[in-house]
């Protein structure tokens, strides 16, 4: 017999039962699944809206026919057709209400005109879940005359199930309903419930916006491997892997995130003399301020 300690729970597990642990573990599982079987329908399919889709479907947590993809492109309708996706269509009708969940994924100016158009087609039986930026859940309720609203700030990496999403929600909506949301959410990455609405405009600065800082960061790191003689592919593939393997350290070693700056930037080395520079030029200040100006900007659209 092998006791297995996670954290505080004691599980005392024998290898001669393999067979009757791995039932045990598929009939939880399947029964779970079961559970969370929803029929989904998408209004609209940009990259975040095909990247929810997308995701749901690979982790089996929506059949395609259970699937309702609404996009109003002509064009962009007829490819997710060709690539069956989903159910395709291109207009709003009342077999809108035989859908659990309702992702508006629209553009944010978009969203009075959409508003218009499923106001009247929603039964109290469905959750909306919005992931657009800057409207605030009081406003979809006013627009849409629905109660039950999920409001969620995904970001780009979703699209690989690698995001982070920050979501909130209105009050009255069950327990179980949200569990079912976050679990559909998780399909993308990770998610962080918030209690406080007011705080989405803070993930939005922070996570929502956050991949364009790296990307920045990252480009002229790279710009500066070419000043120093590399050509690009080369300077781009070196900044890359430290940023994934500085991401590992930060998410692997138990030390704080000065401890590993220390680690690197030994006394009177190259890396302290960079970091002067960063902080002579008032790099540190410039992000924090360039952060909060992103958080000030959710808050002027929200209103």
């Amino acid at each position: 017999m092998i006791e297995l300690i996670h954290h505080s729970y004691k599980i005392n597990f024998d290898p001669m039962k393999l067979d009757v642990y791995l039932s045990l573990v598929l009939y939880i599982y399947f029964s779970i699944k079961k559970c969370f079987i929803m029929k989904i329908a998408i209004l609209g399919c940009g990259n975040m809206g095909l990247a929810f889709a997308r995701s749901f479907i690979q982790f089996d947590l929506v059949k395609k026919e259970n699937l309702l993809l609404i996009e109003k492109n002509e064009e962009r309708s007829q490819i997710l057709k060709k690539t069956k996706e989903g159910v395709v269509v291109n207009v709003i009708t009342d077999d809108i209400k035989e859908y659990d969940l309702i992702i508006l994924a629209v553009k944010p100016q978009d969203f009075e005109v959409l508003a218009k158009e499923i106001k009247g087609k929603l039964t109290d039986n469905q959750i909306v879940l919005s992931i657009m930026a800057g409207i605030r859940i009081k406003k979809i309720i006013e627009l849409t005359d629905h109660k039950y609203i999920v409001r969620a700030m995904p970001n780009t990496p979703a699209m690989l199930g690698m995001g982070i999403t920050g979501f909130t929600a209105v009050e009255g909506i069950s327990i179980s309903k949200l569990f079912k949301v976050e679990n559909l959410i998780n399909a993308t990455g990770r998610s962080i419930y918030i209690e406080d609405e007011d705080m989405i405009d803070a993930v939005t600065a922070l996570s929502g916006s956050g991949p364009a800082y790296f990307y920045y960061f990252v480009k002229h790191m790279t710009e500066a491997g070419k000043k120093m003689g590399f050509d690009e592919g080369t300077a781009l593939l070196l900044v890359k892997q430290t940023m994934l393997g500085a991401y590992h350290l930060i998410h692997n070693a138990e030390l704080s995130l000065d401890e590993l700056i220390t680690a690197v930037a030994s006394k009177g080395g190259t890396t302290e003399a960079a970091l002067k520079v960063f902080n002579e030029q008032g790099l540190d200040q410039a992000i924090k301020n360039g952060i909060l100006a992103a958080e000030s900007r959710a808050k002027e659209l929200s209103e």
